[in-house]
């Protein structure tokens, strides 16, 4: 397929919001709320015009415990979605770890293929990406979301999530995925508990020595519920939008890459200031290769006018 040109899609200025789009019934932030069709182009509609730069649509919950889903549901629940909100120019990624579903999604206009296991749940999915030519997130996780939490089990967290991470890269380079279309994530909450999250926010810059881009997902998730909250009594899911704008300032003015958020226009405003900051005396720990972030985004021409011009 074409590429989208070669502009960052948040511009010079902010790391790049990703917006979650769920189109699921048992995610763990917004289950159910979209699994409508007209209501989840609705939602992507309204996350682009909040700031989006690009939106993520998954149709399959990867919350710890959940169960998967049949590669026909999961393609019934993504496809018509991508399609339409790329139709009307918005920038699309797909939230899945099937080859299948990433193929069908790319053809239907997505640009991105962001995969939670890294590349390792399905062993063709690597190859799909390199063919295709679009964008791949590697996140880091162990194992399928029926029994991560049993593998949160670490000596140094930080070191082996980079290890871990490395292998998978080395993977996509060895399979022809080019290193500028490469991102990565430390997969927050992905085989980890509340401490292994707080000390890979606070080591992002390992995380950058990988020579990549860093996408952060924190959005919504159980260890920011944890903050401030009583014993066993976390905050809801709704009532940390906040607390993750929070994240999205102190990672953005790190130098991430991105980050991936429910509530777009809170994270918009934090990535701003956090941009201003930098703007005024520098990051404090540059995260990534920030001379290959346009790159991770670009390419050719034919849809170049996805990309949010700021």
């Amino acid at each position: 397929m074409s590429d989208m040109g070669s502009v960052r899609w948040a511009g010079a200025d902010r790391c790049t919001v990703m917006g979650i789009l769920n189109v699921t019934p048992d995610s763990f932030s917004d289950g159910g709320r979209h699994q409508d069709h007209e209501d989840a182009v609705t939602h992507g509609l309204e996350m682009w015009a909040d700031g989006a730069d690009v939106i993520d649509v998954g149709g399959e919950s990867t919350r710890p415990g959940a169960s998967r889903v049949p590669v026909e549901q999961e393609l019934l629940r993504v496809v018509p979605v991508v399609a339409e909100l790329a139709s009307t120019g918005v920038p699309v990624s797909v939230d899945t770890t099937r080859r299948v579903v990433a193929e069908a999604a790319v053809a239907a206009g997505a640009v991105m293929v962001n995969d939670v296991s890294g590349g390792r749940a399905d062993p063709s999915m690597i190859d799909y990406v390199a063919s295709a030519g679009v964008r791949l997130v590697l996140a880091h996780s162990r194992g399928p979301s029926l029994d991560m939490v049993e593998r949160a089990v670490y000596r140094d967290v930080v070191a082996e999530v980079v290890e871990e991470l490395a292998g998978c890269v080395e993977a996509a380079r060895e399979a022809g995925v080019d290193a500028d279309r490469i991102v990565v994530d430390p997969g927050l909450g992905f085989a980890k508990r509340a401490e292994h999250n707080w000390a890979l926010l606070g080591s992002l810059e390992r995380l950058g020595a990988l020579g990549y881009p860093v996408l952060v997902g924190a959005s919504r998730k159980a260890f920011l519920g944890e903050l401030g909250a009583g014993p066993g009594a976390p905050r809801p899911t709704a009532d940390r939008d906040e607390l993750t704008a929070s994240v999205t300032a102190v990672v953005a003015g790190a130098g991430a890459w991105g980050v991936r958020v429910h509530d777009v226009a809170r994270s918009v405003r934090a990535a701003e200031v956090a941009a201003a900051m930098r703007a005024g005396g520098g990051p404090v720990c540059p995260v990534g290769d920030t001379g290959s972030v346009d790159a991770v985004v670009g390419g050719g021409t034919d849809q170049s006018t996805r990309v949010r011009q700021r």
